[in-house]
């Protein structure tokens, strides 16, 4: 019997629940393809919560494009294709050409698509392009149906969209909740001009910047308005680290598509009173020091940091009159160690380094070979990694030899399969875990430092560009820089939260060609750079 891989996926965590019945739906589909073609399922994979356009991105799948590359795997069972994936982009075709390269098929309960034949590229590929129609298709009818809910006054999204202290009901319509008189004292309060943004937010029981939002909300002089919308472009959509569901970009709609839609007759406060408070907030914000052109950052690195102890990032503080660049799991009270960094020492060393120390071709021959002695390691860790591997497969088939002659019964042989799977669990976690590292030349390295070569004669605001250009995160401890994280190719801000830290893996390959390539810094290299004045 050939051996496969089932493949599970669903879009929402409610469609995982078991009263959904999505999950077993397609357990039972594929173990009836699998008894048709004589398949024999020996690994499942679940993707839950888990976009049909971010397939890709998820740790589940890269399990899966591994597994697919061992020569006993012979395809993939899944309900239908959109399991698989609903591509929105041309790059997700990528998949098919792993699947072809490791002689990979694809079995649905219609029929198999052999994608190492020329009818199985060409059904494969529309089967494909009719999955990402379909989920456009869908979104577009559900948009168009929530546009005319929304331009009637109606809500068209769930109770936890509601504004605070607002209430719907498709009976009664819109209302406001006892709670909303806080929001009408907060008006009353902003408007004497004795209480400051923290004070009146402390007393709602929400952020400044929470306050900021339910101020500016016309809601409350009884107007529903919405000016903005979801990006439903396929770079708006935002998806975790792991490929998980997040949210859509926000973007500003056009003047004509705005909804402006009176819903509360009696309103909380009146439009006079509101429009004071708009302009008052609009002074406040016309006064504060991200809107003044002339202000000038003191934390130029801010942003850019991450402790090298804990992979947490750094943020700015300023105590005592001194400055400094705090990691926040130690700032918290979590588990990391790390100590304040005073700005100016660690700007310091950091200046050292971009503008000086990093373009030297000495500095990046011992980078190099400290990458070449890493990778090394990691090369004879995985070779050993993959023997234990195969000792364990050979282990497995003795028993079932054992077995099958009669030499040991079938509880024993259970205990003993038992602790092999359990050891080949852990042996394929660890291998797993390991990074891929690339060659890393000279050349390689001398092409990402070369615009540092003017970073002595920028300005701080020239800075932080060129470090957005090419920098996700600067690894610093004790004011070392220990590690060094350069984005190649980039694909726009999206990407900046896929990096990785500093434990774990070293190089980051996203579906859109984004590379996060990590550079550890040697000791001997550091430790010139924790020089203070």
């Amino acid at each position: 019997m050939k051996k496969v891989i089932e493949l599970i996926r669903v879009s929402t965590q409610r469609q995982a629940k078991y009263d959904s019945a999505s999950i077993p739906s397609q357990h039972v589909a594929n173990r009836r393809t699998a008894q048709i073609y004589g398949l024999n399922i020996v690994r499942t994979i679940e993707l839950i919560d888990v976009s049909g356009t971010a397939v890709l991105q998820t740790p589940e799948m890269q399990e899966l494009l591994k597994l697919v590359e061992k020569p006993e795997i012979e395809g993939v069972v899944a309900r239908e294709f959109s399991r698989i994936m609903r591509p929105d982009r041309f790059t997700d075709f990528v998949l098919f050409q792993i699947f072809q390269d490791s002689q990979t098929t694809l079995y649905l309960a219609d029929g198999p698509i052999d994608w190492a034949t020329n009818s199985g590229r060409l059904v494969g590929t529309i089967r494909a392009a009719v999955a990402g129609l379909e989920r456009r298709e869908m979104l577009d009818r559900t948009w168009a149906t929530k546009e005319e809910k929304r331009r009637v006054g109606k809500h068209a999204n769930g109770q936890h969209m509601l504004p605070f202290g607002v209430g719907y009901d498709e009976v009664q319509g819109w209302f406001y909740k006892p709670q909303a008189q806080k929001v009408k004292m907060a008006f009353r309060w902003l408007l004497s001009g004795k209480m400051s943004y923290r004070k009146i937010a402390g007393k709602l029981g929400v952020s400044d910047a929470g306050l900021v939002s339910i101020l500016r909300n016309p809601i409350y002089c009884g107007w529903r308005v919405i000016d903005h919308q979801c990006d439903r472009t396929t770079t708006g959509l935002r998806t975790t680290a792991k490929g998980r569901q997040s949210y859509s970009r926000k973007i500003q709609r056009a003047k004509e598509d705005i909804i402006r839609v009176k819903v509360i007759a009696k309103p909380l406060v009146t439009e006079k009173e509101f429009g004071r408070v708009q302009r008052l907030l609009e002074s406040n914000r016309r006064r504060h020091w991200p809107s003044d052109p002339k202000y000038k950052h003191r934390y130029v690195f801010r942003g850019f940091l991450r402790c090298s102890r804990c992979g947490g990032p750094l943020q700015s503080r300023r105590n005592h009159n001194n400055d400094y660049y705090s990691c926040n799991s130690h700032r918290y009270g979590r588990y990391c160690k790390a100590l304040d960094q005073r700005r100016e020492r660690l700007e310091d060393a950091i200046e050292s380094l971009l503008g000086n120390d990093i373009i030297q071709h000495s500095t990046h021959m011992k980078i190099t070979a400290a990458w070449k002695r890493a990778k090394a390691r990691n090369d004879k860790r995985t070779a050993e990694l993959r023997s234990q591997l195969q000792a364990l497969e050979i282990k497995r088939e003795k028993v079932l030899q054992l077995c099958k002659s009669g030499r040991i019964s079938r509880e024993a042989r259970a205990e003993r399969m038992r602790n092999i799977f359990r050891e080949a669990d852990l042996c394929t976690e660890q291998l797993l875990r390991e990074p891929l590292l690339n060659e890393l030349s000279v050349e390689r390295l001398a092409s990402l430092v070369a615009p540092f070569v003017e970073w002595r004669h920028l300005i701080p605001e020239r800075k932080r560009t060129l470090l957005s250009e090419r920098i996700v995160a600067l690894h610093v401890c004790e004011f070392r820089i220990e590690g060094i994280s350069f984005l190649l190719d980039t694909c726009g801000n999206r990407h900046r939260s896929m990096v990785t830290s500093q434990r774990s893996i070293t190089r980051f390959l996203c579906p859109l060609g984004c590379k996060t390539l990590h550079v550890r810094i040697p000791k001997e290299v550091s430790a010139t750079y924790a020089e203070s004045r």
